[in-house]
Protein backbone atom coordinates (compact mmCIF):
# COMPACT_ATOMS: atom_id res chain seq x y z
CA UNK A 1 0.00 0.00 0.00
CA UNK A 2 1.48 3.46 -0.95
CA UNK A 3 2.06 5.99 1.88
CA UNK A 4 -0.11 8.66 2.10
CA UNK A 5 0.94 12.49 1.35
CA UNK A 6 1.42 14.70 4.18
CA UNK A 7 -0.31 18.20 3.35
CA UNK A 8 1.26 19.80 5.70
CA UNK A 9 5.07 19.39 7.72
CA UNK A 10 5.93 20.53 11.12
CA UNK A 11 6.15 21.44 14.32
CA UNK A 12 3.54 21.08 17.23
CA UNK A 13 4.34 23.05 20.36
CA UNK A 14 2.69 23.11 23.78
CA UNK A 15 4.96 24.90 26.95
CA UNK A 16 8.55 24.17 25.67
CA UNK A 17 7.50 20.72 24.29
CA UNK A 18 7.86 20.34 20.52
CA UNK A 19 7.80 17.28 18.35
CA UNK A 20 7.68 16.86 14.43
CA UNK A 21 4.35 16.01 12.87
CA UNK A 22 2.44 16.31 9.75
CA UNK A 23 -1.04 16.55 8.65
CA UNK A 24 -3.26 13.64 6.57
CA UNK A 25 -5.79 15.21 4.91
CA UNK A 26 -8.97 13.06 6.68
CA UNK A 27 -12.13 13.21 4.09
CA UNK A 28 -11.73 13.93 0.57
CA UNK A 29 -14.03 14.13 -2.56
CA UNK A 30 -11.12 12.67 -5.00
CA UNK A 31 -13.26 9.44 -5.42
CA UNK A 32 -16.69 11.31 -6.28
CA UNK A 33 -17.82 10.85 -9.85
CA UNK A 34 -16.89 13.53 -12.04
CA UNK A 35 -17.76 15.22 -15.58
CA UNK A 36 -16.37 16.74 -18.28
CA UNK A 37 -18.27 19.63 -20.17
CA UNK A 38 -18.86 18.94 -23.56
CA UNK A 39 -20.06 20.71 -27.00
CA UNK A 40 -23.23 18.96 -27.70
CA UNK A 41 -22.47 19.08 -30.85
CA UNK A 42 -19.06 17.67 -31.87
CA UNK A 43 -18.63 15.72 -28.74
CA UNK A 44 -15.33 17.42 -27.79
CA UNK A 45 -14.61 18.38 -24.38
CA UNK A 46 -14.56 22.44 -24.23
CA UNK A 47 -12.08 24.83 -22.06
CA UNK A 48 -12.56 27.68 -20.21
CA UNK A 49 -11.14 30.73 -21.96
CA UNK A 50 -10.96 34.33 -19.89
CA UNK A 51 -12.26 37.19 -21.94
CA UNK A 52 -12.03 40.91 -21.62
CA UNK A 53 -15.80 42.18 -20.13
CA UNK A 54 -16.23 44.99 -22.42
CA UNK A 55 -13.70 44.23 -25.86
CA UNK A 56 -14.49 40.58 -25.98
CA UNK A 57 -10.91 39.73 -26.37
CA UNK A 58 -9.08 36.44 -25.39
CA UNK A 59 -6.85 37.48 -21.89
CA UNK A 60 -3.29 35.12 -22.13
CA UNK A 61 -2.21 33.97 -18.61
CA UNK A 62 0.82 36.44 -18.44
CA UNK A 63 -2.12 39.19 -18.52
CA UNK A 64 -4.30 38.25 -15.94
CA UNK A 65 -4.03 40.34 -12.38
CA UNK A 66 -6.08 40.15 -9.74
CA UNK A 67 -7.65 43.16 -8.19
CA UNK A 68 -9.84 44.46 -5.57
CA UNK A 69 -13.12 45.98 -6.13
CA UNK A 70 -13.46 49.77 -4.43
CA UNK A 71 -16.58 50.86 -6.30
CA UNK A 72 -18.72 50.24 -9.11
CA UNK A 73 -16.03 49.39 -12.25
CA UNK A 74 -13.41 50.81 -10.52
CA UNK A 75 -10.47 48.15 -8.90
CA UNK A 76 -6.98 48.33 -7.28
CA UNK A 77 -4.72 46.09 -9.35
CA UNK A 78 -2.41 43.68 -6.97
CA UNK A 79 0.64 41.86 -8.47
CA UNK A 80 1.54 38.64 -7.73
CA UNK A 81 4.81 39.86 -6.16
CA UNK A 82 2.55 42.38 -3.64
CA UNK A 83 0.11 39.36 -2.54
CA UNK A 84 3.19 36.92 -1.88
CA UNK A 85 4.44 39.70 0.83
CA UNK A 86 1.51 40.23 2.10
CA UNK A 87 0.87 36.31 3.10
CA UNK A 88 1.63 35.58 6.76
CA UNK A 89 5.47 33.71 7.05
CA UNK A 90 5.24 30.77 8.36
CA UNK A 91 7.59 29.05 11.03
CA UNK A 92 5.64 25.41 10.34
CA UNK A 93 5.04 25.40 13.94
CA UNK A 94 1.17 24.47 15.36
CA UNK A 95 1.25 26.11 18.75
CA UNK A 96 -1.04 25.31 21.52
CA UNK A 97 -3.26 28.18 22.66
CA UNK A 98 -5.09 26.85 25.09
CA UNK A 99 -6.91 23.67 26.80
CA UNK A 100 -10.43 23.52 26.48
CA UNK A 101 -13.38 20.89 27.32
CA UNK A 102 -13.58 18.60 24.06
CA UNK A 103 -17.58 19.78 23.63
CA UNK A 104 -17.12 23.41 23.88
CA UNK A 105 -17.24 24.26 20.72
CA UNK A 106 -20.14 24.54 18.22
CA UNK A 107 -19.66 21.82 15.76
CA UNK A 108 -21.00 24.76 12.93
CA UNK A 109 -17.25 26.19 13.26
CA UNK A 110 -15.80 22.70 12.00
CA UNK A 111 -14.19 23.52 8.68
CA UNK A 112 -12.18 20.85 7.45
CA UNK A 113 -10.35 17.58 9.29
CA UNK A 114 -6.70 16.26 9.33
CA UNK A 115 -5.05 13.08 10.65
CA UNK A 116 -2.23 14.88 12.38
CA UNK A 117 0.46 12.42 13.20
CA UNK A 118 4.27 12.33 14.55
CA UNK A 119 6.62 12.94 11.85
CA UNK A 120 10.10 10.50 11.98
CA UNK A 121 11.41 11.52 15.51
CA UNK A 122 9.30 13.02 18.20
CA UNK A 123 7.30 10.38 19.05
CA UNK A 124 7.49 10.12 22.68
CA UNK A 125 6.33 13.73 23.01
CA UNK A 126 3.63 13.18 20.37
CA UNK A 127 2.68 10.08 22.77
CA UNK A 128 2.47 12.24 25.71
CA UNK A 129 0.78 14.81 24.43
CA UNK A 130 -1.90 12.17 23.34
CA UNK A 131 -2.24 10.59 26.23
CA UNK A 132 -2.48 13.96 28.92
CA UNK A 133 -5.38 15.37 26.84
CA UNK A 134 -7.19 12.12 26.69
CA UNK A 135 -6.93 11.63 30.37
CA UNK A 136 -7.95 15.54 31.25
CA UNK A 137 -11.02 14.85 28.80
CA UNK A 138 -9.60 17.85 26.53
CA UNK A 139 -9.08 19.11 23.22
CA UNK A 140 -6.49 21.87 22.17
CA UNK A 141 -6.90 25.06 20.53
CA UNK A 142 -4.06 26.10 18.20
CA UNK A 143 -3.10 28.36 15.49
CA UNK A 144 -0.52 28.16 12.32
CA UNK A 145 -0.09 29.67 9.14
CA UNK A 146 -1.78 27.01 6.57
CA UNK A 147 -1.81 27.01 2.55
CA UNK A 148 -1.03 30.71 3.54
CA UNK A 149 -3.57 31.76 5.62
CA UNK A 150 -3.41 31.57 9.67
CA UNK A 151 -5.65 29.24 10.57
CA UNK A 152 -7.42 28.23 14.06
CA UNK A 153 -7.09 24.30 14.65
CA UNK A 154 -8.92 22.36 17.14
CA UNK A 155 -6.72 19.13 18.09
CA UNK A 156 -8.65 16.49 19.48
CA UNK A 157 -7.48 13.04 20.55
CA UNK A 158 -8.19 10.13 17.70
CA UNK A 159 -7.14 6.40 18.14
CA UNK A 160 -4.00 6.48 17.88
CA UNK A 161 -2.97 9.82 16.80
CA UNK A 162 -4.73 13.33 16.87
CA UNK A 163 -7.04 15.21 14.74
CA UNK A 164 -6.60 18.63 13.71
CA UNK A 165 -9.61 20.48 12.66
CA UNK A 166 -9.67 23.70 10.98
CA UNK A 167 -12.01 26.32 12.30
CA UNK A 168 -14.14 28.95 10.22
CA UNK A 169 -13.67 32.24 11.49
CA UNK A 170 -16.69 33.66 13.49
CA UNK A 171 -17.13 35.90 10.26
CA UNK A 172 -17.33 32.98 8.05
CA UNK A 173 -20.51 32.08 10.44
CA UNK A 174 -24.06 32.76 9.73
CA UNK A 175 -26.49 33.53 12.21
CA UNK A 176 -29.08 31.40 12.87
CA UNK A 177 -31.99 33.56 13.36
CA UNK A 178 -32.10 34.75 9.95
CA UNK A 179 -32.54 30.92 8.93
CA UNK A 180 -35.49 30.24 11.56
CA UNK A 181 -36.85 33.22 11.74
CA UNK A 182 -40.04 32.32 9.54
CA UNK A 183 -40.66 29.36 12.25
CA UNK A 184 -43.60 29.92 14.13
CA UNK A 185 -43.59 29.18 17.81
CA UNK A 186 -46.06 25.83 18.26
CA UNK A 187 -46.06 23.84 21.13
CA UNK A 188 -47.07 20.20 20.37
CA UNK A 189 -48.08 17.88 23.57
CA UNK A 190 -50.57 15.29 24.16
CA UNK A 191 -51.04 12.19 21.73
CA UNK A 192 -49.01 13.99 18.81
CA UNK A 193 -46.03 14.64 20.83
CA UNK A 194 -46.46 10.80 23.01
CA UNK A 195 -46.91 9.07 19.20
CA UNK A 196 -43.38 11.34 18.27
CA UNK A 197 -41.55 10.03 21.36
CA UNK A 198 -42.48 6.60 20.76
CA UNK A 199 -41.24 6.15 16.96
CA UNK A 200 -38.29 7.92 17.87
CA UNK A 201 -37.76 5.36 20.86
CA UNK A 202 -38.42 2.58 17.50
CA UNK A 203 -35.46 4.23 15.71
CA UNK A 204 -32.76 4.11 18.12
CA UNK A 205 -29.53 2.96 16.99
CA UNK A 206 -25.70 3.71 16.34
CA UNK A 207 -23.25 5.82 14.13
CA UNK A 208 -21.75 3.40 11.41
CA UNK A 209 -20.54 5.32 8.74
CA UNK A 210 -19.92 1.96 6.30
CA UNK A 211 -24.09 1.95 6.16
CA UNK A 212 -24.35 4.68 4.81
CA UNK A 213 -24.35 5.09 1.09
CA UNK A 214 -23.54 7.82 -1.79
CA UNK A 215 -27.31 7.84 -3.24
CA UNK A 216 -26.47 10.41 -5.58
CA UNK A 217 -22.97 8.65 -6.71
CA UNK A 218 -25.23 5.19 -7.05
CA UNK A 219 -27.57 6.91 -8.60
CA UNK A 220 -25.33 8.30 -11.36
CA UNK A 221 -23.19 5.38 -11.58
CA UNK A 222 -26.62 3.60 -12.46
CA UNK A 223 -27.41 6.40 -14.71
CA UNK A 224 -24.78 6.26 -16.97
CA UNK A 225 -24.37 2.39 -17.00
CA UNK A 226 -27.79 2.47 -18.36
CA UNK A 227 -27.24 5.16 -21.47
CA UNK A 228 -24.27 2.98 -22.30
CA UNK A 229 -26.90 -0.35 -22.35
CA UNK A 230 -29.14 1.88 -23.93
CA UNK A 231 -32.09 1.59 -21.44
CA UNK A 232 -34.00 4.09 -19.81
CA UNK A 233 -34.27 4.39 -15.93
CA UNK A 234 -37.51 4.61 -13.90
CA UNK A 235 -38.89 8.00 -13.06
CA UNK A 236 -39.36 7.85 -9.24
CA UNK A 237 -42.27 10.17 -7.99
CA UNK A 238 -41.67 12.79 -5.10
CA UNK A 239 -43.01 12.06 -1.61
CA UNK A 240 -45.78 14.13 -0.40
CA UNK A 241 -45.19 16.18 2.85
CA UNK A 242 -47.44 15.57 5.37
CA UNK A 243 -50.58 18.31 5.81
CA UNK A 244 -51.34 19.54 9.23
CA UNK A 245 -54.34 18.18 9.04
CA UNK A 246 -53.08 14.61 8.30
CA UNK A 247 -50.28 14.72 11.11
CA UNK A 248 -51.96 12.83 13.71
CA UNK A 249 -52.97 10.20 11.25
CA UNK A 250 -49.60 9.97 9.63
CA UNK A 251 -47.87 9.52 13.19
CA UNK A 252 -50.33 6.83 14.07
CA UNK A 253 -49.62 5.13 10.99
CA UNK A 254 -46.22 5.46 11.83
CA UNK A 255 -46.54 4.11 15.21
CA UNK A 256 -48.34 0.73 13.72
CA UNK A 257 -51.57 1.96 15.71
CA UNK A 258 -54.56 3.58 13.98
CA UNK A 259 -54.78 2.37 10.88
CA UNK A 260 -57.53 3.19 8.29
CA UNK A 261 -59.71 0.03 7.53
CA UNK A 262 -61.94 0.39 4.90
CA UNK A 263 -64.88 -2.28 4.90
CA UNK A 264 -65.23 -4.62 1.56
CA UNK A 265 -67.34 -3.36 -1.13
CA UNK A 266 -70.11 -6.62 -2.02
CA UNK A 267 -72.70 -6.67 -4.10
CA UNK A 268 -74.84 -6.31 -1.26
CA UNK A 269 -73.94 -3.49 0.22
CA UNK A 270 -72.80 -1.43 -2.57
CA UNK A 271 -76.02 0.13 -3.33
CA UNK A 272 -76.89 0.53 0.59
CA UNK A 273 -77.05 3.51 2.21
CA UNK A 274 -75.54 5.07 4.92
CA UNK A 275 -75.98 8.51 6.90
CA UNK A 276 -73.12 10.42 8.22
CA UNK A 277 -74.54 10.38 11.34
CA UNK A 278 -74.39 6.33 12.03
CA UNK A 279 -71.03 6.62 10.31
CA UNK A 280 -69.48 9.13 12.87
CA UNK A 281 -69.98 6.59 15.43
CA UNK A 282 -67.47 4.08 14.38
CA UNK A 283 -64.85 6.40 14.10
CA UNK A 284 -65.13 7.55 17.51
CA UNK A 285 -64.81 4.04 18.44
CA UNK A 286 -61.35 3.82 16.41
CA UNK A 287 -60.16 6.88 17.88
CA UNK A 288 -60.32 5.62 21.70
CA UNK A 289 -58.07 2.73 21.81
CA UNK A 290 -55.47 4.67 19.74
CA UNK A 291 -55.84 7.01 22.51
CA UNK A 292 -55.14 4.71 25.17
CA UNK A 293 -52.33 2.62 22.83
CA UNK A 294 -50.50 5.85 22.78
CA UNK A 295 -50.57 6.22 26.90
CA UNK A 296 -48.89 2.93 26.86
CA UNK A 297 -46.13 3.61 24.48
CA UNK A 298 -45.35 6.68 26.16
Amino acid sequence: MVAPRANWKGFIKFGEVACPVALYTAASSSERIAFNTLNRKTGNRVKREFVDSETGDPVERDEQVKGYEIENGQYVILEPDEVAAAVPDSDKTLRIDAFIPCNEIDDIYFDKPYYLAPDKMGTDAFVLLRDGMKKAKVAAIAHTVLFRRVRTVLIRPHGKGLIATTLNFDYEVRSSEDAFEQLPDLKIEGEMLQLAEHIIGTKKGSFDASTFDDRYEAAVAELVKAKIEGRALPKKKAPAASKPSDLLQALRESAGIGRKTEPKRTAANVNKGTSRKKAAKPAAAKTKPAASQTRRAG
